[in-house]
């Protein structure tokens, strides 16, 4: 067996990022070749992953990014098991990677079909992802991946587990209102963007419910109307959570419609994601 030189182990470390005790162990297998310790070490990817499938992937990151020339945005969510790890260069680096991709690329439906596509420094993002597992030592997840047309504003929590893609239709004439709006998104959580997209059933089953309430009070049927028309509007804001209904979190004295109405533009949809949800 040819001899390991301290000199090669720290060598192929340098190149790989991997603990020394494998580095020096897949050199040993390889009989000193390089090349072949490397896809030795390659290989170790499968073997973390199959010791660790079990594990619990309870933390992560939600990464987003916005095209200055297109207007569209991108957001990929991926989980591993420790803070620590969530919050390392390695990871960070592997979902940068990701959210830029699909947001320059062709795009794509699923974390795999990502996955596949081209990585920055060569390869394909997934050969990226298995070499992030082989470095961090834990079990990783490309949880989902979404791409959205533009105008779109994006907001990212602070710790990174809440973020808001907000996508609207129209010229704006200050794009920030989306990034504004996105933010409102996350910490309001509505549960739909316009009140055309609440089950019809539901909506007619609260006007008959405020309606019968109206006439138990003896109000003739003309007044009854308007006033299930203004008590819909509450329920809408409140109880539905229609978006474009509820008061503007950095200024309520208006709703949301309107603050995007003054800039030009209507909305059309929100993409929510609390990480692991």
């Amino acid at each position: 067996m040819a001899e390991i030189s301290a000199a090669l182990v720290m060598k192929l470390r340098e190149k790989t990022g991997l603990p020394l005790m494998d580095v020096k162990k897949a050199l040993k297998e390889a009989e000193g070749d390089e090349d072949k310790a490397v896809e030795i070490l390659k290989g170790q990817f499968g073997k973390v992953m199959e010791k660790r499938a079990a594990n619990p992937t309870e933390e992560g990151r939600i990464f987003a990014k916005l095209s200055p020339e297109t207007g569209e945005g991108a957001m990929v969510e991926v989980q591993c098991e420790s803070a620590p790890v969530a919050s390392s260069e390695q990871f960070t680096a592997l979902g940068e990677a990701l959210v830029t991709q699909l947001l320059q690329g062709p795009g794509a439906a699923t974390p795999d079909e990502l996955l596949a596509q081209p990585a920055p420094g060569g390869g394909t993002l997934r050969e990226s992802f298995e070499d992030a597992v082989n470095k961090i030592r834990e079990k990783l997840v490309v949880a989902r991946v979404v791409r959205v047309p533009g105008p779109v504003g994006a907001y990212v929590h602070h710790d990174h587990k809440t973020a808001a893609l907000m996508q609207a239709e129209g010229e704006a004439k200050d794009i920030e209102v989306l990034r504004d709006v996105a933010m409102h998104v996350a910490a309001l959580k509505p549960t739909v963007t316009n009140v055309a997209d609440l089950d019809p059933a539901v909506v007619q089953e609260e006007r008959d419910r405020l309606a019968e309430e109206a006439r138990k009070t003896g109000k003739p049927e003309n007044i009854i109307e308007k006033i299930v028309d203004g008590r819909m509007k509450v329920f809408y804001k409140d109880d539905a959570g229609v978006l474009v209904e509820q008061p503007f979190a950095k200024d309520d004295t208006k709703t949301v419609s309107q603050v995007l109405a003054e800039q030009g533009l209507k909305a059309k949809a929100f993409t929510l994601w609390v990480l692991g949800t």
